[in-house]
């Protein structure tokens, strides 16, 4: 025969019972709380996983010891030499390490230089950009013109530039701020002269 238990053991399942009860809603609210918050973090990192890769603008392709002859009618216009260049998916072309560029006459002679600390080939204007010490001589006349900052369109054959330039010719040097000019210096135009100094040769 099971034995019942005893009248103080009765009293204490009571006394827990009554102890317990009370707490049942409140575990009930934390166990769903804790769910709830489970599924915020889950969504965060989700949403966190789901951003878009970046966009990469670097160079597609590096190019050491470059030689690009720009040819018309299968006669050689223009010859650029670099140490290196890069070159972006959208057609633009850089050269960190500075370019130098010579340009031949119909007759196929070397009639003028360009020469850059750093160059760009900006596509989408079909111009290239000069920067830091960029130089032009004049083979045949000549003159040498320097300036800090020079753009040259290869369809008109110009080059301009709105930085400080001086144009070296036989006896004086001319300064000023802006220049328009033919790639060869045949005929320019400073747009702000400022002076002019003789030089003895």
């Amino acid at each position: 025969m099971k034995q019942q238990p005893s009248e103080p053991e009765t009293r204490k399942i009571r006394n827990l019972l009554k102890a317990i009860v009370p707490l049942w809603p409140f575990s009930f609210i934390m166990i769903r709380l804790s769910i709830v918050i489970l599924g915020f973090s889950i969504i965060s990192c989700t949403q966190t996983d789901l951003k878009e890769p970046l966009e990469y603008t670097g160079p597609l392709r590096e190019v050491e010891n470059v030689e690009l002859f720009n040819s018309e009618n299968e006669q050689i216009k223009s010859k650029l030499t670099a140490e290196v260049f890069y070159e972006f998916a959208n057609g633009d072309r850089e050269f960190p390490k500075g370019v130098y560029i010579e340009m031949y006459n119909e007759f196929g002679r070397l009639q003028s230089t360009l020469r850059a600390n750093y160059a760009k080939y900006i596509k989408e204007e079909d111009r290239w950009r000069g920067e830091g010490n960029v130089e032009v001589k004049n083979v045949e006349k000549n003159e040498q013109l320097n300036t800090e900052e020079l753009f040259w369109n290869p369809k008109t054959k110009k080059i301009f530039t709105n930085k400080f330039v001086t144009i070296k010719q036989q006896g004086d040097v001319i300064y000023g701020t802006g220049l328009d000019a033919m790639q060869d210096l045949s005929d320019y135009e400073i747009t702000n002269p400022e002076g002019t100094i003789e030089v003895n040769e």
